[in-house]
């Protein structure tokens, strides 16, 4: 249900469809992406642990990439939603990688 309500944020702030569901679901695709990146990426620790620092973590990448934006004089919310979404996928891949590799036997010869 999470993920239906992010994509459905995500879509309708790329679409730019005026919707009073906008805000709200853009908003929770915007802490959602990184903050579900995050939280996967930091398995290990205890919930509560890994429930504050995703979240934080995922106020701060938001807080960075508008800052970066604004710096840049290229701000848009299309602009800040893409680059989101590439910086959550981009971790997410980064948990893959790391899973992967531990899953696979190393060989060796002797």
């Amino acid at each position: 249900m999470a993920v239906a309500v992010g994509a459905v944020g995500a879509m309708l702030a790329l679409t730019d469809i005026g919707s009073p569901l906008r805000g709200p679901f853009t908003l929770f695709f915007l802490l959602a992406a990184p903050g579900g990146a995050i939280g996967a990426a930091l398995a290990g620790l205890e919930p509560w642990g890994r429930i504050l620092a995703s979240v934080s973590g995922a106020v701060a990448v938001n807080l960075l990439v508008a800052q970066g934006m604004l710096a840049l004089h290229m701000w848009s919310v299309r602009g800040g939603v893409v680059a989101i979404t590439v910086i959550g996928l981009l971790i997410y891949l980064l948990v893959l990688v790391r899973r992967l590799r531990r899953r696979t036997p190393t060989r060796r010869t002797s």
